[in-house]
């Protein structure tokens, strides 16, 4: 696959993915590419800066496991700002101090508070009239800002 940049004979810059040069040569040939601004079927490659990959051995040296983190690219599960650091530290310290209990978490919350199921720390997942219910018998529940990772993607 390639991707060029492209402009029409009306100015309109824009980019689009091909098979290969070939392909678009034929695509272009037969009119069959179109502004996406003004449907101009007179298509022409633009000048572009080529996109090219470091080695594998000059990547693998720089990053040494490590997300590498240049320019405007950074790892996707680096904390971005200042807050979200503070919540994937608490976190952590739900998932190390606490057990997950999924689905089950109503059930468990209702029996610890009825004495009925030793106390701990547990979290999990409840829909909203799982939650309110648990509110309003006096079960103390609080909402996590963030979702167990077992729900994660």
């Amino acid at each position: 696959m390639i991707k060029y940049t492209l402009k029409c004979d009306n100015g309109h810059a824009f980019e689009s993915w091909f098979q290969s040069a070939a392909a678009f040569d034929k695509l272009a040939g037969a009119g069959h590419i179109g502004c996406v601004q003004c449907g101009s079927s007179a298509v022409s490659k633009a000048i572009m800066a080529p996109r090219v990959r470091p080695a594998r051995s000059a990547a693998s040296a720089d990053t040494q496991g490590q997300p590498k983190e240049s320019g405007t690219s950074v790892a996707l599960n680096a904390p971005q700002s200042e807050a979200e650091a503070v919540l994937a530290k608490m976190r952590q310290h739900v998932e190390e101090n606490s057990d997950y209990v999924g689905a089950n978490f109503t059930k468990e919350a209702r029996d610890m508070h009825l004495g009925d199921a030793p106390e701990r720390s547990i979290y999990g997942s409840a829909n909203a009239e799982e939650a309110k219910a648990l509110i309003e018998d006096g079960v103390p529940v609080v909402p996590l800002p963030f979702m167990p990772k077992a729900k994660a993607n």
